[in-house]
């Protein structure tokens, strides 16, 4: 079986957590938009163009309140928390 190449990034470390909030914002309203939908409506014709509306609207409130809470769990909340 043939190994695939890895495929690597270089980005300054200051970036860090906007990538990562962003991805986490992604990956997450993706989830959560498919639940709502198969909870709401269930699996139907045009469910995916459903879920790719409602993903990027999701998506465009995710990434700014990820990037909110992440920055005020880490730097308020996880700094008054001694790690042993």
């Amino acid at each position: 079986m043939a190994k695939l190449p890895t495929i690597r990034i270089r980005t300054r470390r200051k970036y860090y957590r906007l990538i990562f909030t962003g991805l986490m914002a992604m990956m997450m309203s993706l989830i959560i938009s498919a639940a709502l939908i198969i909870v709401k409506t269930g699996i139907h014709d045009g469910f995916f163009m459903t879920l790719m509306h409602s993903w990027g609207l999701a998506f465009i409130f995710a990434w700014p309140s990820a990037y909110i809470c992440a920055y005020f769990v880490q730097e308020q909340v996880l700094s008054r928390i001694e790690f042993y």
